[in-house]
């Protein structure tokens, strides 16, 4: 096992960010209550490994080189008192399913990365929300206060990073067990997409394609021996630079420093400012990371952030997640490929069709129409493709479960069915019949379109 220098030396390492600007942070009410809590995760065990990273790192500098494919997916926020077995399992195995989709869609290993076991911290536009009069704090996901519309629940609790500390290590723990039962992988993944094709109101349109990939065994790539369907990584924004700094932990034999509480973080569209704590932090660890880039970003300023977070192009190290909008990401995304291509940068180059598309329903609730994912995500797609670059992946929000959240798909979920069984605490979520529609789609949208990538099987 790889050998950690003492946790207290590795936090001291990490402090420099504290100097610097920190948005999207909460309002600690107890200073004494923050320091018992920090103290605790920085004498807890690391939840993942640096050698684990390191792996991550190797599989997504395939992905940078167009030798492999990302898909990314999980719930928009974890929630402490929801985390049971049988939803982790669903949601991973959706994603195992996802894999094996776009796997032979692509012709190309597949690296699967959960959104789980981290993700408990949402950024949010306003500190305060009000309903009928009252204004109380916002809800800024488990790790800081609770959802419920009281007083007593929206005080910041730093407790709540040890609760979310240990769920994390539970759901890690199930994730691994999962992945080692006899009863996952790709033949359970072909099994599970049968289902799918058999009970779908489309299933007249996707048999044909479920039916090369049975044929075909499932696709579990050819690069350099790997199986992807047998690994999972884990992922989660990096907000709480609390949180985040005391579960750092440096490698003894490198001196390299890890953050250890994912395999993978990412620095959200709202705290990505290159003079910010949280580009200083990420600067500093040696994980693979990701950033979201939206709309506003510049082409100077998206290169200005690349050489802060990646100054040595190492592959791998940088995954650039696009979050702009159906009707956007065909008109800005183009400069911004051509320029890091131009400039010769390394990164791998993903799709979020979920961020950019939120709309408010009739009811109040917020969803997502699944043709607005879908046209986003071809977009991305059209835009690579035709300047020449690897569209590396996809990054959705998601679960397993049977939730009615965003409108669309294959079972033409509307605005009235929302209310049925919408679960999201935070943003709306593809259920899993929607996601698995995303990949077959998708599917026919690129072997109409005769995009390179498609699968010659498809053609």
């Amino acid at each position: 096992m790889t050998s950690l220098l003492d946790p207290a030396t590795a936090h001291a390492v990490h402090t420099t960010w504290r100097s610097l600007p920190a948005g999207q942070q909460p309002a600690w009410p107890d200073s004494g209550a923050l320091d018992a809590a920090v103290t605790a995760l920085a004498s807890s065990l690391p939840l993942v490994t640096p050698r684990e990273c390191d792996l991550l790192k190797t599989r997504l500098a395939a992905v940078a080189r167009g030798e492999a494919f990302l898909v990314q997916g999980g719930d928009c926020a974890e929630a402490l008192d929801a985390v049971n077995a049988m939803s982790i399992g669903r949601t991973a195995s959706t994603l195992q399913q996802l894999a094996t989709v776009f796997g032979y869609v692509m012709s190309l290993p597949v690296v699967t990365l959960a959104r789980m076991a981290g993700q408990y911290a949402k950024p949010r536009s306003a500190a305060t929300e009000t309903r009928r009069g009252v204004e109380l704090p916002v809800y800024r996901g488990d790790a800081v206060n609770g959802h419920a519309f009281t007083a007593a629940a929206r005080i910041p609790d730093p407790q709540r990073l040890v609760r979310v500390y240990d769920k994390s290590a539970a759901t890690l723990n199930l994730v691994r067990a999962f992945g080692a039962d006899e009863h996952s992988g790709p033949g359970h993944a072909l099994e599970a997409l049968r289902q799918f094709t058999a009970a779908s109101p489309e299933r007249a349109r996707y048999e044909s394609l479920t039916k090369e990939i049975e044929q075909a065994g499932g696709f579990t790539g050819t690069g350099d021996g790997w199986h992807t369907p047998d690994e999972l990584f884990m992922s989660h924004e990096g907000l709480l630079l609390d949180y985040e700094s005391a579960l750092t932990r440096v490698e003894a034999a490198t001196g390299r420093p890890y953050a250890t509480s994912g395999h993978l973080l990412w620095i959200g569209e709202r705290t990505r400012r290159l003079d910010g704590a949280h580009v200083e932090y990420f600067s500093r660890i040696s994980n693979p990371i990701a950033v979201k880039i939206g709309p506003t970003v510049e082409e100077d300023e998206l290169l200005r952030l690349i050489d802060r977070l990646s100054p040595g192009g190492e592959p791998g190290r940088l995954t650039l997640v696009v979050r702009m909008g159906a009707g956007t990401v065909r008109r800005v995304l183009p400069g911004l490929v051509e320029r890091v291509m131009a400039e010769g940068r390394s990164v791998a180059w993903v799709s979020d069709p979920m961020h950019g598309n939120t709309v408010s329903a009739p009811s109040g609730h917020k969803t997502r129409r699944f043709d607005d994912v879908l046209d986003e995500l071809t977009g991305f797609f059209e835009v690579l493709h035709g300047l020449g670059a690897h569209p590396g992946g996809v990054h959705l929000e998601l679960t397993g479960d049977d939730v009615t959240e965003c409108v669309g798909g294959g079972a033409g979920l509307g605005f009235a069915d929302l209310p049925t069984r919408y679960r999201s605490v935070c943003d709306p979520r593809l259920n899993r019949e929607q996601s698995l529609d995303l990949a077959f789609q998708l599917a026919e949208l690129l072997d109409a379109a005769r995009l390179p990538g498609a699968g010659e099987s498809l053609r």
